[in-house]
């Protein structure tokens, strides 16, 4: 078997505005990345020289390294000049130059409608050129976009995922796997199905579950996203990256997600849990 290790990350905002408190949580946890979304009530494409200089400060201070940058980059409308994104891209970048990182999470664009995903497919070949141009300026200047699928956007089920994925064929574009957003479209048997789609592509991994029926979100392992046997899978393929937690256990928002402290430590120890169940080494920091 191919040999496989995991670090674990996590969305620090989740925990509390403060960064100092979410490191401090994090490191009590035992994790030693962070997935930087936003902080102090700033979301990361709106931080400016200063903060990112505190991010920088405060996150020597706890021993934690930035794994992904949490942008919007792609949460915006189809229709509007890709122009827009790419400064924001630019910007981002930026970000990524001053916290030392090179992840990048993106989305693939709202449709017009998005009351339904039924038509979602006629924007397919729209989304593969726009993303395709974030790529291209990535591989200028050396960073990785990771994909996210998530609702109300054209990469919502696996079949977009894998559609626009391989149609923007880049090294600098991977996939950004989260179980729980495709079951809140419906999908089911999400990993058994997918994984021959597009689990080559992955690049990151989100950890969160939810439960098919309504949707609602749960610690790891207590949903429909297969989560175990997505650790099996990667584990196989011999994946050498991250999880990263962002479990959503209070609120489930639009931008955004909530656990607190104390649900962000029901996150992590339901993914240990998993993790030992399926045999996975773990790195810590």
């Amino acid at each position: 078997m191919t040999s496989a290790t995991f670090r674990i990350s996590a969305f620090g905002d989740e925990i509390a505005p403060d960064l100092d408190e979410q490191l401090k949580t994090l490191r009590q946890l035992d994790i030693g990345q962070l997935d930087l979304r936003g902080a102090w009530g700033k979301n990361i494409l709106h931080m400016e020289d200063e903060d990112l200089a505190q991010v920088v400060k405060t996150c020597a201070a706890h021993g934690v390294e930035v794994a992904c940058i949490g942008s919007p980059i792609g949460k915006s409308p189809i229709t509007e000049p890709i122009d827009y994104e790419m400064n924001n891209l630019r910007s981002i970048f930026k970000a990524g130059e001053s916290v030392g990182c090179r992840n990048i999470r993106v989305f693939s664009f709202y449709p017009p409608d998005t009351s339904t995903n039924e038509g979602y497919d006629a924007y397919v070949e729209t989304s593969v050129e726009r993303l395709s141009q974030l790529a291209e300026l990535a591989a200028q200047e050396g960073f990785t976009l990771l994909l996210e699928n998530e609702k109300g956007i054209v990469t919502d089920t696996l079949v977009r995922c894998e559609k626009v994925l391989k149609a923007v064929d880049s090294p600098h574009f991977r996939f950004l796997w989260d179980s729980a957003n495709f079951v809140q479209v419906g999908e089911s048997q999400v990993v058994e199905r997918g994984w021959p789609m597009v689990g080559d592509l992955i690049g990151y991994v989100h950890i969160k579950d939810a439960v098919l029926s309504d949707g609602h979100v749960v610690p790891a392992g207590e949903g429909d996203g297969q989560l175990a046997l997505l650790l099996a899978k990667l584990k196989t393929q011999g994946y050498q990256g991250t999880l990263a937690l962002e479990p959503h256990l209070k609120i489930a928002g639009h931008s955004s997600g909530f656990s607190g402290a104390e649900g962000m430590r029901v996150a992590v120890t339901a993914l240990r849990k998993l993790m030992d169940e399926v045999d996975c080494v773990e790195v810590k920091s």
